[in-house]
């Protein structure tokens, strides 16, 4: 998606259609949230197909939606590709699932992806982003967007206990699942894209269980470590252990490559804010969070309302639909200064809500926080400059901002 200054002034909100692809994949919906965060904080829409939901903008609003389970509860769905039909996994995938339940099976696997338990893996993913980085080196065109796709599963395979045979079929089952109507990963219509890879993936990952415990013994991978793990006096069945661990495997592929499409682009786009970078490696973990709040590629979330419920200045009826736009709460004015310019040196980046917020705050934030630095890490110090070689392609989903395609070449950095 792209940004329009001052593009907000004529828009009929009573016409706007959130869920129009084109306004993602070709346009750009910030002029949009500008105006709904002043003038519409609780927002109204009736699809075609006579679907409805209820938006916020704004970043407390967001806030609460989403860290409130008792007003707005994450058993009936969470991601807006399922509006209109109650999640069939609520109560047993994780993301589906209210605490307290939420509570001890998210303990359990958190335990696992905390900064300290994390940082034992920092120099296997140093070196696989470094050879990621490699084929950049020879100054020819790289596609950095659809390189990176494959990026999560370099860094995060190893840990989860997934053989390198099967990365690409995983990359795209996740794709799949999040951006269903886009044409490099659509299979028939988006109904049938996602029953696919949803099934697909659990699948995929009740078969990895069946091995495990033919094979016997533990091989200390994360995914392992959910047959272990128990959930009040009871373990885990196969069926939450599948649905756990296709929540695993795309919270690890959905939202990384396209923070790190997105934030180069800034940078190219913005060649002080890359030579800052440059001169001050330090701020490097700033811009991680600038970045994150920029791109905020998971730019929503749904929840549905228990009861009638006061909010932005209205009222969401009870089993409402409500959607908290991600992406519209890091730009909020109130909270963000000049939340238009990106700027790798504002000291309140670090209160960005990219990973959402609340009981289901990404539980894989760590992980993805160091695979973020690691890699800017490495790219200021590879490479002097990047420029564009060619027009961004960006991902036609109103789910997840993203960019299939972002052709750059890079100088290699010279050495003294």
């Amino acid at each position: 998606m792209r940004l329009t200054p001052g593009a907000g002034r004529d828009i009929d909100l009573d016409r706007v259609d959130l869920f129009d692809l084109d306004l993602y994949t070709s346009g750009d919906p910030h002029p949009i949230w500008d105006v709904m965060r002043a003038k519409a904080p609780l927002h109204h829409q009736v699809l075609s197909d006579g679907r409805e939901f209820w938006s916020v903008t704004r970043y407390e609003d967001v806030c609460r939606v989403l860290g409130d389970h008792r007003e707005f509860t994450s058993e009936r769905g969470t991601v807006v590709t399922h509006l209109g039909q109650d999640d069939v996994a609520a109560g047993k995938l994780m993301t589906s699932t209210d605490p307290p339940r939420h509570t001890q099976v998210r303990r359990a696997i958190g335990a696992k992806l905390t900064a300290r338990a994390v940082a034992s893996w920092q120099d296997r993913i140093r070196q696989a982003i470094v050879r990621f980085l490699e084929p950049a080196l020879d100054g020819g065109t790289f596609d950095l967007a659809e390189k990176a796709h494959r990026l999560p599963m370099i860094v995060a395979g190893p840990l989860l206990g997934i053989p390198e045979r099967d990365w690409d079929e995983l990359v795209q089952l996740t794709a799949m699942v999040t951006a269903p109507s886009d044409p490099h990963f659509q299979h028939g219509s988006e109904a049938a894209t996602l029953a696919i890879s949803h099934h697909e993936l659990v699948t995929y990952v009740t078969e990895w269980v069946g091995r495990r415990r033919s094979a016997g013994g533990e091989d200390g991978s994360l995914l392992d470590h959910l047959m272990s793990i128990r959930a009040g006096d009871a373990p885990l069945t196969d069926e939450e252990i599948a649905l756990d661990g296709y929540s695993i495997l795309l919270g690890a592929n959905v939202t990384t490559p396209h923070t790190v499409s997105g934030t180069v682009l800034a940078l190219v786009e913005r060649p002080e804010q890359f030579a800052k970078a440059q001169a001050d490696p330090s701020l490097v973990p700033n811009l991680v969070e600038e970045g994150l709040r920029w791109t905020s590629a998971a730019c929503n979330f749904m929840r549905y309302a228990v009861n009638d419920t006061e909010i932005g200045g209205g009222t969401i009826p009870a089993r409402g639909a409500v959607v908290a736009w991600i992406g519209s709460a890091n730009r909020d004015e109130s909270r963000f200064g000049d939340p238009h310019q990106f700027d790798i040196t504002r000291s309140d980046a670090k209160h960005q809500v990219a990973f959402g917020f609340g009981p289901h705050y990404c539980i894989g934030a760590p992980l993805a926080r160091m695979t973020l630095r690691i890699f800017f890490e490495e790219l200021l110090q590879r490479f002097d400059s990047i420029e564009l070689d060619g027009e961004p392609q960006h991902l036609r989903s109103y789910f997840i901002a993203g960019m299939t395609h972002l052709p750059i070449v890079a100088q290699k950095r010279k050495t003294p």
